[in-house]
C-alpha cells in the first residue's frame, strides 16, 4: 500500500469511527439531532436502539480498515472499502439524501480507486 492509500484508508475509518460517536453516544442530544435531521428529541429518544446499533456497525467498517492497514492486506482494505461504498449508496437512495453519499461513499470510491493505481 502506497502512503497515500494508507492515509486515504485512515480518513474512511476516522470517518466512520466519528459515525459511530455521534450515532451511539450523541444521537440524542442536540448534535446528533441536527447532524442527523431528527425530528424532535422524542423521535431521537424512541430510535436510540436502533441508532446505537448503526454506530456499532459503522465501528465494525472502521476497525476492518484499521486492520487492513495493520496487516498491509490491500484485499481486506478493498473488501471494506467497497462495503463502506455500498453503504453510502445505499443510505443515500433510502433516506433521499444525496449527502450522504458525498460524505460516505465518495471517499472510501477515492480511496478503492487508490488501492488499484
Amino acid at each position: 500500500m502506497t502512503l497515500l492509500t494508507i492515509l486515504l484508508i485512515v480518513f474512511v475509518a476516522l470517518e466512520h469511527f466519528y459515525f459511530l460517536i455521534l450515532e451511539m453516544f450523541l444521537w440524542t442530544t442536540p448534535k446528533g439531532i441536527k447532524t442527523f435531521g431528527l425530528k424532535s428529541k422524542n423521535f431521537a429518544n424512541d430510535t436510540k436502539v436502533l441508532a446505537a446499533n448503526q454506530g456499532l456497525y459503522n465501528g465494525f467498517l472502521s476497525a476492518g480498515l484499521v486492520f487492513s492497514i495493520i496487516q498491509k492486506d490491500i484485499q481486506i482494505a478493498i473488501f471494506f472499502l467497497i462495503c463502506v461504498t455500498i453503504a453510502g449508496i445505499y443510505g443515500s437512495y433510502s433516506t433521499k439524501q444525496i449527502k450522504l453519499f458525498y460524505a460516505q461513499a465518495v471517499p472510501a470510491i477515492i480511496a478503492l480507486i487508490s488501492c488499484f493505481i
